[in-house]
């Protein structure tokens, strides 16, 4: 009987997949997988046929449609067969409609969970999400819409968290800032932003809700942005870095002026 699972590829690096993730894609007959999954977690299929399905926020992607309509096609001609998807296929890894495309095919299926990038960012970061006597809520939100999917007041709700993870924002981080900040954010809440979480070429930048837009020019990779009072201190200790370092360049410059 065929059987179609919905596998979380985690954050980016290969060794962060489960055991149950890994098994299941050594004995698959067919991979879907997306864009961000790391080219050796789909090498570990060595059996499958492999078949790119990837979606890119403002880039040439998949239609999600198209992505429905090929699992259950797939499902008549192979036993095992794996939607690998970055991240958790639960969040914000449209894992609803393809459930739902299964279901109305009368298919089986299972998910596989993964670790979301929110996680990997605080787990690289050492900061806890939810720090004792700081943060008592989390919210996981993101400013993306599908077609035809009406606009909502999500920023707002939000902000009533003590910690905020905003999966795919970073091109939207100047009205995002404005947003949060008119919800009743301060200005100097502290932000950190992780580039490609988990991964070699992994990028930190700290600083506050004012300078968000500032920062977030320097991405190119995917990033979650990450508010809250939680990452003060990173803030703090990157903001007396900097001064450090500018400190050091002036003193250089005098010397070699002298």
């Amino acid at each position: 009987m065929a059987k179609v699972y919905l596998v979380g590829a985690g954050p980016g690096a290969p060794d962060l997949l489960t055991l149950r993730a890994a098994r299941l894609l050594a004995e698959a007959d067919i991979v879907f997988y997306d864009a961000l999954v790391h080219p050796d977690s789909v090498a570990l299929a060595v059996q499958a046929k492999k078949v790119a399905v990837g979606k890119r926020a403002g880039q040439v992607s998949t239609d999600q449609r198209f992505i429905n309509r090929q699992l259950v096609e797939a499902a008549r001609h192979y036993q095992k067969i794996i939607r690998l998807k970055g991240g958790d296929p639960m969040i914000f890894g449209r894992a609803q409609e393809e459930i739902d495309a299964l279901k109305a095919a009368d298919i089986a299926f299972e998910i596989v969970p993964g670790i979301t990038a929110a996680l990997a960012a605080s787990a690289s970061l050492g900061i806890s999400l939810t720090r004792r006597g700081v943060a008592r809520t989390v919210s996981f939100a993101t400013p993306r819409t599908g077609p035809n999917e009406p606009e909502s007041d999500w920023l707002t709700s939000a902000a009533a968290a003590d910690s905020i993870v905003l999966y795919m924002a970073a091109s939207q981080a100047p009205q995002i800032a404005a947003t949060l900040i008119g919800a009743g954010k301060a200005a100097s809440t502290p932000v950190a932003i992780v580039e490609n979480a988990s991964l070699e070429n992994e990028q930190r930048i700290f600083g506050t809700l004012a300078g968000l837009s500032a920062s977030t020019q320097k991405l190119a990779g995917p990033a979650v942005l990450c508010v809250g009072d939680v990452f003060a201190v990173e803030v703090l200790v990157d903001a007396s870095a900097q001064h450090q370092s500018r400190m050091q360049e002036t003193r250089t410059s005098r010397s070699l002026a002298g």
